[in-house]
């Protein structure tokens, strides 16, 4: 591999994605991409005592969805690369603490899953893996008492304030494979306008989001 332009990272060799895993909440149950859900739930709680363990159960079923799926032994899998919203990754942590597999705490907001993957391929472009896992998770009910207010309050939302998505993603990234392939990475910078609105999370993030494609496409001489 070869860092390109700025901050990009080409790949020689690129990794594969070998198989995928998601399971999403009730709401993204009536949503117009519930069909490419492997599971979708009826109850917030799917079981639980509390949002933080369902959302906990939810990234654990997640992963263990991907692994079944790819057909490869738990035990082959050289590392994983997972986070959430919550404090010190607890859902993450917990959710997979008895997977048994060397393991990477990260965090990046709604740039979890594509950190994960980037730093999967970085592995696995490497000597040191061939298969690597990257996972991330998010509950409406937890991330509104994380970052806004409990639910238990009952505040009242503004309409146009984010909904934080209730689900779990999962994909085992191969050193091999037929493809779909991992040929770039690009990480992006921290990008701070000042956005002070609790309720619109998106404004805050849509400046860093920008300033990486813009430097993906410069780097890789895709858009001059």
């Amino acid at each position: 591999m070869k860092k390109i332009g700025n901050q990009t990272i080409l790949f020689d060799n690129p990794p594969t994605v070998l198989q995928t895993a998601c399971i999403g909440g009730p709401k993204e149950a009536g949503g117009p991409l519930a069909k490419y859900f492997d599971q979708l739930l009826d109850d917030e709680f799917w079981g639980e005592s509390t949002w933080e363990k369902a959302e906990s159960k939810i990234i654990k079923e997640t992963v263990n969805k991907a692994i079944s799926k790819s057909k490869i032994s738990q035990s082959e899998i050289d590392f994983c690369f997972s986070g959430d919203l919550l404090n010190q990754c607890i859902s993450s942590g917990f959710g997979l603490r008895d997977l048994n597999v060397p393991y990477f705490g990260i965090f990046g907001a709604c740039s979890t899953f594509v950190e994960g993957m980037g730093l999967a391929a970085l592995f696995c472009e490497s000597p040191i893996a061939n298969y690597a896992l990257c996972a991330t998770s998010s509950h409406f009910c937890s991330a509104e008492k994380q970052f806004r207010f409990p639910l238990e309050l009952g505040n009242q939302r503004p309409q146009t304030s984010q909904w934080t998505v209730t689900g779990a993603g999962s994909a085992l990234i191969s050193k091999n494979g037929q493809g779909p392939f991992l040929t770039a990475f690009t990480p992006g910078k921290i990008v701070d306008m000042g956005i002070k609105d609790m309720n619109n999370m998106g404004a805050a993030m849509a400046p860093a989001a920008l300033n990486t494609l813009i430097a993906h496409f410069s780097d890789t001489r895709k858009v001059s």
